[in-house]
């Protein structure tokens, strides 16, 4: 895997569950290797991002093994994981995180359900929302068809009545468009830090 410390995917306890969540991780590592690479702007990273999802995950793997989707409740982690090192990076939160799906369900209902969680939910719901927003139509349906509801790209290109190639190019273009925004809105919080510190210098 490209970039960061050497990963190590291995038994995270004992018995048939952690075989199997060992199993199904690996069966969708490079699916979520390359979603990392593409949401972090680059493979140099990428490799640190799953092995952090692979680790938040192993806490709790009965969650991982009882989704519809073990691959929407991975990249659902690895975002939250982006968020938080971004949130460091700004020394301020500012974007609720994107609850990681639990329990057994059925397929398309991956996204969060404010009556579940109280407010920490219906704001990430919002954020959803809001990223979605700064997409085209296309764009908006491929994210989250393969990346929210863990359809995979053939089943996604199939219920949409695209060529595989075509979706996989939109998700990619719609991929390039997160990271832009993400990365425009941390510049200006960090420019609006700079600027806060100049005024109580003066202060």
């Amino acid at each position: 895997m490209g970039g960061g410390r050497e990963t190590d995917f291995g038994p995270s306890g004992s018995g048939g569950q952690s075989a199997e969540f060992n199993r199904v991780f690996m069966d969708l590592l490079p699916r979520l290797h390359q979603a990392a690479a593409s949401l972090a702007g680059g493979p140099v990273g990428a490799g640190d991002v799953v092995h952090d999802a692979y680790l938040r995950i192993a806490r709790r793997p009965e969650r991982f093994l009882g989704h519809p989707q073990p691959y929407a409740y991975a990249f659902t982690t690895m975002v939250n994981i982006l968020r938080d090192q971004w949130r460091r990076e700004r020394r301020q939160v500012s974007m609720p995180e994107v609850p990681e799906a639990g329990g057994a369900g059925e397929r398309g209902r991956g996204a969060p359900d404010p009556r579940a969680g109280g407010m920490a939910e219906l704001q990430a719901r919002w954020e959803v929302l809001r990223l979605l927003g700064f997409l085209t139509v296309k764009q908006a349906r491929a994210v989250v068809l393969v990346d929210l509801d863990g359809y995979s790209v053939d089943e996604a290109a199939e219920l949409l009545g695209l060529h595989r190639s075509t979706l996989a190019v939109t998700r990619r273009r719609a991929h390039g468009r997160l990271r832009a925004v993400l990365q425009r809105e941390r510049e200006w919080e960090r420019q609006a830090g700079r600027e806060r510190e100049r005024e109580r210098e003066r202060s």
